[in-house]
C-alpha cells in the first residue's frame, strides 16, 4: 500500500504564490501606443478611450483625440499629429463617418489616408451603425436619425428583459455620451459586431467607397483595442 504523504495547506498556498510571481517577472510587458483622431469631438473619443488599457501581455496607451473637423482635413491633421508627435505611436487611425460628405473628399480622404500609412476607421453612413451591430445585423442603409430610434428600441428592450422591476427609465442615446462603452458591453454583444461588421465590409471590392452603405472598418481598430490582432500582435512582439 503506498504512503500518501499530506502537505500543509500553508506550504501549497506559499507554492503557489511563488508560482505566480515567477510566471508574472518571466512575462514581459510590451507598451504599445495608439494615436485615434475622430471626426467627431467627443462621441467617438469617449468611446475608445473607454477600453481597458491592459491586455496581457500589452500595456496601452490611448490618445483619443476629438476634431471636429471634415474627412480630408482630418486626415491630414492626423498625418500632422503623428509626425509631429515626439511620441513613436505603434498604430495611427483617423476616424470619421460618411454622413453628408461630397463622395469625392469621403474617397479621397481615406485613399490619402492609405498614401500615408494611416489606418481609417470609416463607417457609412455613421458611427452609431457599429452600435447598433452590437445588437442586429443590418444590410439596408439608414439615416442617423434611424440608428438613433433603433439602437435606443435594442437597448430598452435589453433592458426590460433584464431589469426585475416594473418600471425603469428608459434609455435615450445622446451622441456625446460618456458611457456608451458600458451600455454596449453590458446590453449589447461585441463578438458579434465584429462578425457582422466583417460580413458588411466582405460585401463590397470597388474603392468606390462613398457606394458602400452600410459599412464600418471600426470593428479592425476594435479588435486592435482588444489585443486580438494578428497582424499588429506580431508587429509589437517581433519589436520587443
Amino acid at each position: 500500500m503506498a504512503n500518501i504523504i499530506k502537505i500543509d495547506n500553508s506550504v501549497l498556498k506559499r507554492h503557489k504564490r511563488n508560482e505566480n510571481k515567477k510566471r508574472k517577472e518571466n512575462t514581459k510587458e510590451l507598451r504599445v501606443y495608439f494615436l485615434i483622431i475622430c471626426e467627431g469631438e467627443k462621441t467617438e473619443p469617449n468611446y475608445f478611450r473607454s477600453f481597458k488599457s491592459n491586455v496581457m501581455p500589452f500595456v496601452y496607451t490611448i490618445d483619443a483625440q476629438g476634431e471636429g473637423s471634415n474627412t480630408l482635413d482630418l486626415v491630414n491633421r492626423t498625418i500632422k499629429a503623428r509626425d509631429n508627435s515626439s511620441q513613436q505611436y505603434d498604430s495611427v487611425w483617423a476616424v470619421f463617418d460618411k454622413d453628408s460628405f461630397p463622395s469625392a473628399n469621403f474617397n479621397s480622404a481615406i485613399k490619402l489616408a492609405e498614401k500615408n500609412n494611416i489606418k481609417t476607421g470609416w463607417t457609412n453612413e455613421a458611427f452609431e451603425l457599429w452600435y447598433l451591430l452590437h445588437f442586429q445585423f443590418r444590410n439596408t442603409g439608414m439615416s442617423r436619425a434611424d440608428y438613433k430610434k433603433n439602437l435606443e428600441a435594442e437597448v430598452n428592450k435589453a433592458i426590460k428583459e433584464r431589469s426585475k422591476a416594473k418600471k425603469v427609465n428608459p434609455f435615450i442615446y445622446e451622441k456625446n455620451s460618456e458611457n456608451m462603452y458600458d451600455i454596449l458591453e453590458k446590453y449589447g454583444n461585441q463578438a458579434q459586431a465584429i462578425k457582422w461588421a466583417a460580413k458588411l465590409l466582405s460585401n463590397f471590392t470597388c474603392e468606390n467607397y462613398a457606394t458602400h452603405n452600410p459599412c464600418t472598418k471600426i470593428h479592425l481598430l476594435v479588435e486592435e483595442l482588444n489585443g486580438k490582432s494578428v497582424a499588429l500582435n506580431k508587429e509589437i512582439e517581433e519589436r520587443g
